[in-house]
Parts: C-alpha cells; sequence; structure tokens
C-alpha cells in the first residue's frame, strides 16, 4: 500500500540527518563541524479512518491534517440496540 493520502495527496518526501561534530560557539566552543549526511524520508502522518466513501462506509487511510480540515465525512453513529432489551 502506498503511503499517499487521497485526499491530500501527501507522500513521502526526500530529506537528510546531518551529522555534527564539536561544541557550539554560543556554549564556549569552536563551533560545530559536518561529519556526514545520509539521506532519509519523511513520512506523512496518516491515520486510518472510517469515512463515507461512494456512499459505502470503507476504512481509507488519510493524513491527520485531513481530519482536522473536515475533509473526511465520518458515517452516522448507529443506534441499533439488542432486540431482547427493546422488548423489555
Amino acid at each position: 500500500m502506498a503511503r499517499i493520502c487521497p485526499l491530500t495527496g501527501k507522500r513521502p518526501r526526500k530529506g537528510s540527518i546531518i551529522w555534527r561534530r564539536g561544541k557550539p560557539k554560543k556554549a564556549g566552543g569552536i563551533g560545530t563541524h559536518v561529519t556526514a549526511v545520509t539521506k532519509r524520508r519523511f513520512f506523512p502522518n496518516l491515520q486510518r479512518v472510517k469515512a463515507v466513501v461512494n456512499g459505502r462506509v470503507r476504512y481509507i487511510r488519510v493524513a491527520a491534517s485531513a481530519i482536522k480540515k473536515g475533509l473526511v465525512v465520518k458515517p452516522p453513529k448507529r443506534n441499533w440496540k439488542k432486540p431482547e432489551a427493546a422488548t423489555a
């Protein structure tokens, strides 16, 4: 499964880890120096939620920002009761 949000189009982005060595000048040192740069990926914050898609209730993986913006239509709450509880 691809790590892509169907609503916002967010997908993994490229970045790097920067390794530094030394004491910062602000802390009384002679400054930090970069010793290595390694590639990495930043993944979107995908959450699995129940949503109404094309009139049907489905589980979809969407970005947390899409949930906050209100782009996800949540299904209505069930008010189903057990048959013996309804007759009593």
